[in-house]
């Protein structure tokens, strides 16, 4: 079939062509796309990688969990890769494209159903397929006083998605994986099952008791590729009687250090109930600033041109943004708490809605630490130009003593090949995430080349000083997998031939084959 824009390794055209007539049968043909038109949007991707090295082969539409097991036990059958995805959106670590060239596309954005809301108990349960946005207009229209918590470019989201990658939010609930509770799965051979209390017939547990009887089971299949999530629980967050978020500035690049080490036990306390961020100035400038304005050519910005920048739009060198939950008393108690804390910081700025409530990047954050729907963080795109973006998320303890060690090997790495360093700090409950965006032209070869060394060199240096990398996008996975080392590795490999002996499901994922 000269249609196919790749062919899976091993897979002849011939047994690819058995397989589509099936895929047909399965789905009608309007939910099999082939050629390279209908591969647009499976192929638009922002990694510094060739797409021809990621290119799928086709795209299967399932609407029910009935032709995803059908789908799968033909995939068994003729032994055809099947890269699944729920909405496709995760712009910064690699959207839809396979991490094996010629697998064939699940998207599971037609298994689009919300199966129940529980405003008493506060859990939902969701296909793949439904979006943030989806769900926080249903809560909206049905009135009931529950928050969701999502990431940053939430709105075309998915909060499956998004869980089963371990990704995070902005509010109390913002560990989306800690708050997830039971699963459906297919596995390769087209069985399937729930984990937790769905075992028992009937289940009045699924959505509230994550354990159930005998080994945990959800864990396994977050980033990896055992089984195909087909239905999940949430928790959701009560609203709250008040919500008071708030944005500190900081002066001096030296002030983070100290920031961490004053913050991180309010954290702990839950004094400060929500991951809290720590801002660079080009994080937050990057979406309301035209690069151009202060820098000329492909080289990286000097600190002298960051100072312009937050001369002129008044940030700081460091922003830190969190919120407080709960009655207006508890919360002004604890405003208290956390000024009196900062108090050694002279310069520090203390704003609230009260000064920032017409600021976009105030408001922005403040959608994002009330699980209101957002794409703001799109704005980041603008910065260099030309669709080229990817995260770099290493992980430390939260001790003031790694931020600035980081921050100067990220910056002197990105800085070597002509990049700026775009990043913050989220500050968990013992650990720090350090998000860093490696922005770049996508159409400038000599761009694209560069930042895919740049990416590699951070992988590599961070891993030396004992910096693991918790999440990256398809085109790196081999590359983060093996900084982990063999020993955990091969145990996802024995895990891998249990379940998926002839390896169909997403092979590539997490570098597990």
């Amino acid at each position: 079939m000269s249609k196919l824009t790749a062919l899976p390794k091993n897979v002849s055209e011939e047994t690819m062509n058995k397989a589509i007539k099936e895929f047909v049968k399965i789905l009608g043909a309007d939910n099999v796309l082939i050629g390279a038109e209908e591969m647009v949007p499976y192929s638009k991707i922002m990694m510094a990688v060739d797409i021809k090295d990621h290119m799928p082969s086709l795209a299967l539409q399932p609407s029910t969990k009935k032709e995803v097991v059908e789908i799968v036990k033909v995939c068994n059958k003729y032994v055809i890769p099947l890269w699944t995805f729920s909405t496709g959106k995760n712009m910064g670590y690699g959207t839809a494209a396979p991490a094996q060239k010629g697998s064939v596309i699940l998207d599971l954005h037609k298994m689009n159903k919300i199966i129940e809301v529980n405003p008493d108990l506060c859990y939902a349960i969701l296909e793949p397929g439904v979006t943030y946005q989806q769900l926080f207009d249903y809560i909206k229209e049905k009135g009931y006083k529950l928050w969701l918590s999502c990431p940053a470019p939430s709105a075309i989201a998915s909060p499956v998605g998004n869980t089963m990658d371990r990704g995070v939010g902005y509010t109390p609930y913002g560990e989306h994986f800690m708050m997830q509770c039971g699963m459906e799965i297919v596995l390769a051979d087209g069985t399937s099952f729930k984990t937790g209390m769905g075992g028992i017939e009937n289940s009045t547990s699924w959505a509230v008791f994550k354990w159930g009887y005998g080994p945990s089971l959800d864990g396994i299949f977050t980033q990896s590729n055992y089984g195909i999530c087909t239905k999940m629980g949430i928790w959701l967050m009560p609203e709250p009687p008040a919500f008071k978020p708030f944005c500190i500035t900081f002066d001096k690049v030296e002030d983070v250090v100290e920031i961490v080490e004053s913050l991180r036990p309010l954290r702990i306390a839950n004094i400060i109930p929500n991951a809290f961020t720590i801002a660079s100035t080009l994080y937050e400038a990057a979406g309301v600033v035209n690069r151009s304005d202060y820098v000329k050519g492909n080289r990286s910005i000097t600190d002298e041109e960051i100072e312009k920048i937050k001369k002129d739009t008044g940030m700081g060198t460091w922003n830190v943004y969190a919120a407080l939950y709960g009655t207006e008393e508890a919360n002004e108690l604890n405003w208290q708490i956390i000024k009196a804390t900062l108090a050694k910081f002279k310069n520090a700025k203390f704003l609230t809605e009260k000064e920032m409530g017409h600021d976009p990047v105030f408001k922005y954050r403040s959608d994002l630490m009330k699980g209101h729907m957002t794409l703001q963080e799109f704005g980041l795109y603008n910065w260099r130009g030309g669709g080229g973006s990817m995260w770099f998320a290493p992980v430390s303890p939260a001790e003031g003593k790694h931020t600035l060690n980081q921050q100067a090997l990220a910056k002197k790495i990105m800085n070597k090949y002509g990049f700026d360093y775009v990043a913050e700090f989220i500050v968990g409950w013992r650990d720090m995430h350090h998000i860093i965006d490696l922005l770049y032209d996508r159409n400038d070869p000599d761009q694209l080349k560069k930042a895919h060394d740049c990416y590699a060199e951070l992988v590599h240096e961070f891993a030396k000083q004992g910096y693991g990398v918790y999440r990256t996008s398809s085109g790196f996975m081999d590359l983060v997998a093996e900084t982990y080392g063999k020993d955990i590795h091969n145990v996802f490999q024995k895990i891998k031939r249990a379940l998926d002996p002839k390896g169909i499901l997403s092979p590539g994922k997490s570098g597990i084959y």
